[in-house]
């Protein structure tokens, strides 16, 4: 699939059609990403805005907030208009702002999806993502409860977080994977192989910090050039390699700012050059 703009479309699993640029929703809760967000009503002005600009793809958690995030995307969006794809993860619990716990038994996914339909307003989850691996639980007993959940129609698809390429392979041969989200950016690109890998399988790619690179913005930086040089900003010029990295990539930035989500947003139309890609990854 050779898309017909700098962003394009994807399709995931053969049926959701999205967008490239979607929208990360975990910053929609409180420091630390824990409780409620300092400002509620931005984040509803932010997620209608994101639907407004033709945002198809919006990622979130159980795990964030933990609940908010859920909870703030169907106050705000429900029913959801055609077109827009809610993934949810499971398999992280939460000890306090910025702790991270995972748990992904059989029993305990199996609690947090109908705990993520039951607020999100959902009968099926679209995309079903399991947060982590958990070293504690065999890695295909965490597969075989999610097969199951899609046989009994709660989830339309099955999707991985945090990966590596034997994983993601192990994990095919239990269930169909649509789609992977790992931590990737210009500057943190050890995920290069499962990005590889997802291009030549069709699979999705979701880049989560795909805003990393923004710390090396600075005065002089390759970023801070290329983005003088195109009239643009560090941020969307960071955004645009990743559109630009492979056909499968499908960024999603998130924030709490409606500025900032147009910022980003606008990003999808920017076409980088060979000469500034190579000077980015130089």
């Amino acid at each position: 699939m050779r898309p017909s703009a700098p962003e394009g479309t994807f399709t995931l699993g053969g049926d959701l059609t999205v967008r490239r640029m979607g929208f990360g929703a975990m910053r929609l809760t409180g420091a630390g990403i824990w409780g409620d967000p300092p400002n509620h009503h931005e984040c509803q002005a932010v997620l209608r805005r994101a639907v407004e600009l033709g945002v198809g793809l919006i990622d979130t958690a159980d795990s964030y907030g933990p609940g908010v995030s859920e909870r703030i995307i169907a106050e705000t969006l429900h029913p959801y208009p055609a077109g827009v794809v809610i993934a949810t993860k499971g398999g992280l619990l939460r000890g306090g702002p910025d702790s991270w716990i995972p748990d992904c038994r059989p029993e305990h996914l199996r609690t947090a999806l109908e705990g993520s339909l039951k607020v999100l307003r959902l009968e099926r989850i679209d995309v079903y993502q399991l947060h982590t691996v958990d070293p504690k639980v065999p890695f295909a007993d965490s597969l075989g409860e999610l097969r199951r959940l899609r046989d009994e129609g709660k989830i339309r698809h099955v999707a991985l977080s945090n990966v590596d390429v034997p994983r993601l392979e192990q994990a095919r041969r239990i269930v169909p994977i649509v789609s992977v989200q790992n931590r990737y950016n210009l500057t943190e690109r050890r995920s290069d192989p499962v990005v590889d890998y997802c291009e030549r399988e069709g699979l999705g790619f979701l880049p989560w910090f795909p805003l990393g690179a923004g710390r090396v913005a600075q005065a002089g930086g390759p970023l801070a050039r290329v983005a003088q040089r195109r009239g643009a900003t560090p941020t969307q010029v960071a955004l645009a390699w990743l559109l630009g990295r492979a056909r499968c990539m499908l960024p999603i930035p998130g924030t709490a700012k409606v500025r900032h989500l147009e910022e980003n947003v606008a990003a999808a139309a920017l076409s980088l050059t060979d000469d500034d890609r190579r000077e980015l990854e130089g």
